[in-house]
Parts: C-alpha cells; sequence; structure tokens
C-alpha cells in the first residue's frame, strides 16, 4: 500500500504593521517550494477574519521530503527574519489524511 503524503498546516501572525512585508515575504517562498523535491502543493491563504494571519497548507511526499525542504535555502533566509516579522511563534502541526 503507497504511503499517504504528508500535510503540513503552518499558521503565522504579522507584527503589527508587517503585513504586507510578511505577505512579500511568504508568497515569495511559494515558487522555489514547488520547486523542491517532494513538494505536492505549497499554497498559501490569508484570513478574511484578519489580515495579519497566514496559513500554509502543505502536502509533501514523506517527512523526509519535508526535512529537506526545511533545509533549503529560501527556508533558511525566511527563517532568519521571522523573529522581526512575526508577532508570535509560527504554529506548524503534521496531519496525515486518514479517509
Amino acid at each position: 500500500m503507497p504511503k499517504q503524503p504528508l500535510t503540513v498546516v503552518a499558521r503565522m501572525k504579522a507584527r503589527p504593521g508587517k503585513e504586507a512585508e510578511l505577505q512579500r515575504v511568504l508568497l515569495g517562498l511559494i515558487v522555489p517550494s514547488h520547486a523542491d523535491a517532494g513538494c505536492i502543493n505549497y499554497d498559501l491563504h490569508q484570513s478574511l477574519e484578519d489580515p495579519a494571519s497566514f496559513l500554509f497548507h502543505e502536502n509533501w511526499e514523506s517527512k523526509q521530503h519535508l526535512d529537506d525542504h526545511l533545509q533549503k535555502p529560501h527556508l533558511k533566509a525566511f527563517l532568519s527574519q521571522a523573529d522581526q516579522l512575526l508577532a508570535e511563534p509560527a504554529q506548524i502541526t503534521l496531519w496525515e489524511k486518514i479517509g
């Protein structure tokens, strides 16, 4: 039986006044992340109720593909500036489709 993809939900909230900058930086992660091995989808969403809140919905072929993605220069560049852009630490959860 083939292994199910790994789903990642990553929620982030911009610091006040940093909403547009965070949006720009997050949008910049999409193209290089789609090119990462094992990326099935890498979709960015913005809350309609709170424009400072962003959510990535990602699917990866495996946990190893996700781990490799997290070591890529584009992700490390984002993580190096996350404290300046985020109001709180990102909430990242891993999910497996069961039905």
